[in-house]
């Protein structure tokens, strides 16, 4: 692997917003191959602090940010529907 290349996989994978999806299709690494290249090239500080704040993110899971996303969707539907009935 190039400089560049682990240098933008590493930049991806610190974004919050940018997928383990998004990184594959654009890079040809999986979840597993980005957690090897992020522990080969951190420290190990800084690899735990992002081993934390990646598995407490939906956002980085792609399918389950959609879930998420509809879940509260029908929540909040639901809630509007109770709070209409009760008033």
């Amino acid at each position: 692997m190039n400089d560049e290349l682990r240098n933008r996989v590493i930049r991806m994978a610190w974004e919050d917003r940018t997928t383990f999806d998004e990184i594959h299709k654009k890079t040809g690494l999986v979840e597993a191959a980005v957690i090897k290249v992020m522990r080969r090239n951190l420290k190990p500080s800084s690899f735990r602090m992002w081993r934390k704040r990646v598995s407490g993110r939906i956002t980085k899971h792609a399918g389950r940010f959609r879930e998420s996303r509809l879940q509260m969707k029908r929540v909040s539907g639901r809630d509007l529907l109770n709070q209409q009935e009760s008033e």
